[in-house]
């Protein structure tokens, strides 16, 4: 018989487990390994907290420059233009219920959703017909959508941009599911242009569950009205 299938024979008693650390540490490599284990350890732990943390503060950086843009009349222009660019400041996105107030950049590149939020460049401008489509992070960069789901038919959320508030109410359901629901990461078609021409739809994606890529939630609102413009 090949002698990597023979299994070694087992002491009839064997040595605790801590009689076996005991001899493995009075080792002087042991205690070394032991040592370097233990700060590699604690270095991972130390790493795995203070990551979000370090996200946060990166996107509340971006997010004071992107206020101090935002009103002005170059980002006035640009956005009337359409000539915004990904990582530019498109619209400032409100969630009453949530206590939320995020500027959403054009795109959904990972450089772009450092700032939190970001809006799908194919999908149309805020208050246009089809669907508007934003993705936001979960439990990194601001968390601006860390409570989505706790969102409730009728609530609303407000895009504003330099020519009007556009109010969005969250819908019961769609899709035949219930508002908002999880979806795997390639069903585009939450995001997709509605089959209605006239439909004006506001869709919001996020992670989920949280700390997790494995799905998207996916909260889908209708607009409402649209309102006068307010000041940066």
């Amino acid at each position: 018989m090949d002698a990597t299938f023979i299994t070694p024979p087992v002491p009839e008693s064997p040595r605790p487990a801590r009689r076996l650390a005991g001899d493995a540490l009075r080792r002087p490599g042991g205690r070394r390994a032991l040592s370097v284990l233990s700060i590699v350890l604690a270095l991972a732990g130390v790493g795995m907290f203070a990551y979000p943390f370090a996200t946060d503060l990166w996107s509340a950086r971006i997010q004071s420059k992107l206020r101090t843009q935002f009103g002005s009349t170059s980002y006035k222009d640009a956005y009337g233009n359409r000539t915004i660019k990904v990582g530019q400041g498109l619209t400032r996105l409100e969630i009453p219920t949530l206590k939320l107030k995020v500027l959403v950049v054009e795109g959904t590149t990972p450089a772009a959703l450092k700032a939190g939020a970001g809006h799908y460049i194919n999908s149309p401008l805020p208050g246009e017909a089809g669907n508007v489509a934003i993705a936001g992070h979960r439990t990194t960069y601001g968390r601006p959508f860390n409570r989505l789901d706790e969102m409730k038919t009728g609530d609303v959320v407000y895009l504003d941009t330099p020519f009007a508030r556009y109010e969005y109410k969250t819908v019961a359901s769609f899709d035949g599911q219930s508002n908002p629901h999880p979806v795997t990461p390639t069903t585009f078609s939450v995001v997709a242009r509605p089959n209605d021409p006239a439909a004006h739809w506001l869709t919001l994606t996020t992670c989920h569950p949280k700390g997790s890529a494995r799905q998207r939630l996916v909260l889908r609102l209708q607009l409402a009205r649209t309102l006068p413009p307010v000041k940066a």
